[in-house]
């Protein structure tokens, strides 16, 4: 675990001692999650979660990756590929059909990877609102509240 903060901490430039923490007790023991790691000569080189998540707008069950790193000394080696592949037997072997990710837009370098794995758009449209504003020609806070 300690492995796997350092390597995101150096991807990230953030520590999340907390994050991860959780991340390990939830995906570290249920069949329908998947925390994984590679290793070099007992040195953890890299990881990946994902989940099978079903049913969400319409979906049907699918899985989700949404944490990827690579230690940045061993990038470009095939670990973050033989990762995902890893990854996706075992959603296969769930009986999963397809698998899901999100990406910021200008996070060049997943984008990137993913893409070279397969993957592009989906059928499905991120949408977002920022808490800390009010929302351009959408009823105020107070018209909501009226209603």
């Amino acid at each position: 675990m300690a492995e796997v903060k350092r390597i995101d901490a150096r991807i990230t430039s953030i520590t999340k001692h907390e994050y991860w923490r959780q991340a390990f007790e939830r995906y570290g023991s249920r069949n329908d999650r998947w925390f994984l790691v590679a290793e070099i000569e007992s040195q953890v080189t890299g990881f990946i979660l994902g989940e099978q998540r079903a049913w969400e707008f319409g979906s049907p069950p699918c899985g989700w990756v949404f944490a990827i790193g690579v230690a940045p000394d061993w990038r470009l080696s095939g670990i973050g590929g033989c990762l995902f592949e890893a990854i996706v037997a075992r959603m296969r072997a769930a009986g999963l059909k397809t698998v899901r990710t999100m990406l910021a837009r200008d996070d060049a370098l997943n984008m990137a990877f993913f893409r070279s794995q397969g993957m592009m758009g989906g059928a499905f449209i991120q949408l977002e609102t920022n808490f800390s504003d009010e929302v351009p020609n959408s009823p105020s806070s107070k018209e909501r509240e009226d209603r």
